[in-house]
């Protein structure tokens, strides 16, 4: 007898808004890296997870969970 599963999201979308609520860009999570597109963007700019991390240490501020 076969055994039933989730099946894992492939990527995470999240819409990026201002303070009016107008779109200002998009934020998609990968395993393998973080992309960002503008609004009304056709296109997907992309870092690797090293990449990201990376720049996180270097430029990002330490927040409590």
């Amino acid at each position: 007898m076969a055994v039933n599963s989730f099946r894992p999201r492939k990527y995470e979308d999240h819409e990026i808004v201002d303070e009016n609520h107008q779109v200002v860009g998009h934020i998609r999570v990968k395993p393998s890296g973080v992309h960002w597109s503008p609004r009304n963007g056709k296109d997907w700019y992309g870092v690797s997870l090293k990449k990201f991390a990376e720049f996180m240490e270097s430029n990002g501020s330490k927040k409590k969970k």
